[in-house]
């Protein structure tokens, strides 16, 4: 299982965007249910999410209007919220560094 840090992000970003609600709380509850080891199983997942370096994964949210950037550990098994926003938003970050 794998322990989400900062859900708290993704709750402030659903409240602001309520439209947005269902897609991250079902994001949300299938990656703390997943155990994935390495970035090709969660291709396996989400075909449609970006793999970048750093262990960086890019989910596209709600039919790919809204980006979510996540930092992986797979070793402990955590996930680090790093960006939630707009593909317009999204373009405009360094999402390796984020």
């Amino acid at each position: 299982m794998n322990r989400i840090i900062a859900k708290k992000t993704l709750r402030e970003y659903w409240e602001k965007h309520s439209d947005c609600e269902q897609y991250l709380k079902t994001w949300y509850e299938t990656v703390k249910h997943s155990n994935w080891e390495n970035p090709v199983e969660i291709k396996k997942t989400y075909t449609s999410a970006s793999i970048l370096k750093g262990n960086r994964v890019v989910f596209n949210i709600k039919g790919n209007s809204q980006r979510l950037v996540v930092k992986f550990n797979y070793e402990r098994q955590w996930a680090f919220i790093r960006f939630i926003g707009t593909h317009e938003e999204y373009n405009k970050i360094d999402a390796d560094n984020v």
